[in-house]
């Protein structure tokens, strides 16, 4: 068939590859426990249903605002003044999407050119790459480096990705699937590259809710006046409130940056159901102990994966800051990423994503997840530290 070109640069997400392999062993009928998903498995909240209930009750049932409801996008406004210090208009500066991947495929829409740069550091999340190839853009990594136990970015790895042709500078943190959460200082380098190199920065935010031992989630939009200027912040309610199945995300940003958005975004959606986006408002808005609540088990999770997988021969879990993944150093195994996660799969019954599928930088580790708990978590690290044990 003469389909359109631009279709042969996309590829399945590393997570939709896995599980090709997954259901195939279950139609063998293989008992498989999943340690790869970021899918939180804490309920939305009581507050949150009880609000799209209300919603639907009070007829919120008719074609969105566009660019988002009034009161969502003021809920935002205010939720940015709470938890990040930054102010935005409502009016002219936020845009609701659809999930923080509608946001992202948006905002590249009108940031980047055909043949233009996007950097993106190395190991990331890997379902980046297709929207920045849709729009005709080219993904250049930027090298990380473990230091002290954590994966970091400095000023001489962005010079060294930097060409003529690079327009954006793609952010994650808390950084999926590292764990890291980058500091001030290392945000501030980012932007200040950005500002001299005139690069937008494009800060997916995701995460920030979840960040453990003191750690505190920073914005660059919020370091200075200028960096504000040329941040696109991207962020949703998936992962902080339990809610991956509603698809309400937001930006904020410039207006006019959101205006261009908006030019592209009413082309192919009219945004969240009218009725979710008055439930969004009212978790944005509402008490956040629901919020607390789930970051403190996570940080409980997040220690019984370490201390299951500490005192193997080869086997490192580095501690993340944040997010809801453990990457673990598996070098000293002397096998690659991918054949280490086949073994798990394979003989052990247990599902990780290797390293390497989010670019070279992630080559020898494994992500563990830690978004299910429970009984799952339990016998999904018995039989990983039983395998990594055999393994090493």
């Amino acid at each position: 068939m003469d389909l359109a070109e631009r279709v042969a640069s996309l590829k399945p997400t590393a997570v939709n590859r896995v599980l090709q392999e997954v259901k195939a062993l279950q139609a063998d009928g293989r008992s498989l426990v999943s340690l790869m998903r970021g899918q939180p498995d804490s309920p939305t909240p009581a507050h949150i249903v009880d609000a799209v209930e209300q919603a639907l009750r009070d007829g919120h049932t008719g074609y969105p605002d566009n660019q988002g409801e009034p009161v969502l996008r003021h809920a935002v406004v205010e939720k940015l003044w709470r938890d990040n210090d930054l102010t935005y208009d409502p009016h002219r500066e936020v845009l609701i999407t659809d999930g923080a991947t509608g946001g992202l495929f948006t905002a590249l829409a009108v940031l980047i050119q055909p043949g233009d740069e996007v950097l993106v550091p190395d190991p990331i999340y890997d379902a980046y790459a297709s929207p920045i190839a849709i729009w005709g853009g080219r993904g250049v990594s930027v090298a990380s480096s473990i230091r002290q136990g954590r994966f970091t970015l400095d000023r001489t790895a962005l010079e060294a990705a930097w060409t003529p042709r690079t327009k954006v500078l793609l952010l994650n943190t808390p950084w999926n699937p590292t764990g890291s959460v980058l500091m001030r200082d290392e945000l501030t380098a980012c932007a200040e590259f950005a500002i001299e190199r005139n690069v937008y920065l494009l800060s997916d935010e995701i995460y920030e809710a979840f960040v453990y031992d003191g750690a505190r989630h920073v914005s660059p939009a919020v370091l200075s006046a200028e960096a504000k200027s040329r941040t696109i912040v991207i962020n949703s309610l998936s992962k902080t409130y339990g809610m991956t199945g509603w698809r309400v995300g937001y930006c904020a940003a410039p207006a006019e940056i959101i205006s261009a958005m908006m030019l592209a975004w009413q082309q192919f959606s009219r945004g969240p159901a009218t009725f979710v986006q008055h439930a969004a408002a009212a978790a944005l808005s509402g008490d956040q102990a629901c919020v607390r609540t789930m970051t403190a088990d996570y940080q409980e999770r997040r220690d019984s994966v370490v201390q299951a997988l500490r005192n193997i021969q080869g086997v490192t879990p580095l501690v993340p800051q944040g997010g809801l993944f453990v990457m673990v150093d598996v070098r000293g195994l002397k096998k690659s990423s991918d054949e280490v996660r086949r073994f798990l799969l394979n003989e052990g019954g247990v599902v990780v994503m290797h390293g390497a599928a989010y670019g070279k930088g992630g080559e020898g580790t494994l992500r563990v997840s830690f978004a299910a708990g429970g009984e799952t978590l339990e016998r999904g690290l018995e039989r990983l530290r039983e395998c990594l044990t055999r393994l090493a």
